[in-house]
């Protein structure tokens, strides 16, 4: 009898039957059985296509490259976030492509703490959605470690003790963050919501939605980090009356090691003086002019720092063609699909007796991208899983994250995955790696 409850040719023929198989070509992958893109997606020929274009236009054109060429420098950041905008569910000017995902948590929840303080270059507040007042700011204890340090950053240098105006939300099980817990954080000092679309480790998705409902009808504004969800997720900020959101896009959007992020900011804010300007935020007639009095550009352009980085932008291009191609909604069907199987068969190994468990929401709108396997030795697991060319990651202090990312992992790859998780400890793999120490 088998362990698991699905076979490896069930796996396949699904696999036969998958309109998005034909899209693994044209990634390059470092091993048959890649499942950190929810770390670094892969490249694509498609990025590395538009990269190697602008890499000649710097060859052709130099400097000419901010006005000629197939797609000018100049608007490049604009363009990409029009290209952006149908993922986060927004209008092409609340979205553009800039700086880093954690320079533009900084910049924007230091705008609205600024804001909600009523400081110098506030919008009126009958231009808001609600009369937010209140210095606190709500995330929650399961959080990647950076929006904490922007957001005591942004406190420390108003004046404020992050400790006093920085409120967590704890967390039950050690895996997720419950609505309830949310509701109970939120009182009439709260100024600002902001929450993970998706939880880093466990893969929690969040109902941005009804988070952002909350939010306002407290008095406070909704902001999410989406890192973890764009690219994998269709999100709807726009119809959530989000206020704003930022993200990465060399996870799920496989634009490359720190490539540039992304920002929303709901158009009633576009005016706003951002908390970092920077000349590349400065409205575009006026750019070269070069006052010294900065006038932020009406767009959530304004939220611009510094000058586009190309190289770091470039491939972002070619990965929306491709996802273009593919559809977000089937990218995310099948994403569910696949993550359910994998939570599936890793149930079936805890049946068997081996100290496997799901961390990750079973419901579909609850679960992001990934899959998160906890194991007591989930550090040592995820060694031995690498060695043997399942490309895993690991986050304290027991948790394999494995990503099946729909573009370029099949169901009979997930299968195989699980298939040796079983072998790692049939055969005391693991055993022959020490603890880890940084990167993993």
């Amino acid at each position: 009898m088998s362990l698991f409850s699905v076979s490896r040719e069930e796996a396949a023929a699904r696999d036969a039957d998958d309109p998005l198989s034909e899209f693994r070509e044209r990634f390059d992958l470092p091993s048959d059985r890649y499942m950190d893109g929810n770390s670094l997606g892969p490249i694509s020929t498609d990025a590395e296509r538009t990269l190697e274009r602008v890499v000649d236009e710097w060859r052709e054109r130099a400097i000419e490259g901010w006005t000629e060429g197939e797609q000018p420098w100049w608007h490049y950041a604009e363009y990409l976030g029009d290209r952006l905008a149908p993922y986060v569910g927004a209008d092409p000017e609340e979205v553009v492509i800039a700086n880093s995902t954690t320079v533009n948590i900084h910049t924007l929840i230091g705008t609205f703490l600024d804001h909600v303080a009523d400081t110098p270059g506030a919008v009126p507040a009958d231009e808001s959605p609600v009369d937010a007042s209140g210095n606190v700011v709500v995330a929650n204890e399961l959080d990647f470690p950076t929006d904490h340090y922007a957001i005591r950053a942004q406190f420390r240098q108003r004046g404020l003790d992050p400790d006093e105006h920085l409120r967590l939300v704890e967390s039950r099980d050690g895996r997720t963050i419950e609505q309830e817990a949310i509701e109970a954080a939120m009182d009439d000092d709260v100024g600002i919501l902001f929450m993970p679309t998706a939880l880093y480790r466990s893969g929690q998705l969040f109902d941005v939605e009804a988070l952002t409902e909350l939010a306002h009808d407290h008095g406070a504004l909704a902001g999410f980090d989406a890192a973890h969800s764009v690219g994998a997720v269709p999100h709807e900020f726009g119809a959530a009356d989000v206020d704003f959101a930022v993200w990465c896009s060399y996870k799920y959007l496989n634009a490359g090691p720190g490539a540039i992020a992304g920002l929303y900011v709901n158009e009633r804010y576009h005016g706003l003086t951002p908390a970092l300007p920077g000349w590349w935020g400065n409205e575009k007639e006026s750019q070269f002019d070069l006052e010294l009095t900065y006038t932020p550009e009406q767009s959530a352009g304004a939220w611009q720092v510094g000058t586009v980085p190309m190289l770091s932008a470039a491939p972002l291009e070619g990965s929306l063609d491709l996802l273009d191609e593919a559809g977000i909604d089937r990218i995310r069907k099948k994403s569910l699909e696949l993550t359910d199987l994998l939570a599936t068969l890793v149930e079936d190994l805890s049946a068997a007796g081996y100290d496997y468990a799901v961390g990750t929401p079973e419901d579909d709108d609850r679960r992001g991208g990934h899959v998160a396997v906890e194991h007591p030795d989930a550090d040592r697991v995820s060694q031995a899983l690498r060695e043997r060319g399942v490309v895993v990651d690991y986050r304290p202090p027991n948790v394999i994250r494995i990503c099946p990312a729909p573009l370029y992992v099949g169901f009979a790859e997930v299968f195989d995955v699980a298939d040796h998780l079983r072998a790692v400890i049939d055969e005391g793999a693991h055993q022959e790696f020490a603890e880890s120490e940084g990167v993993s």
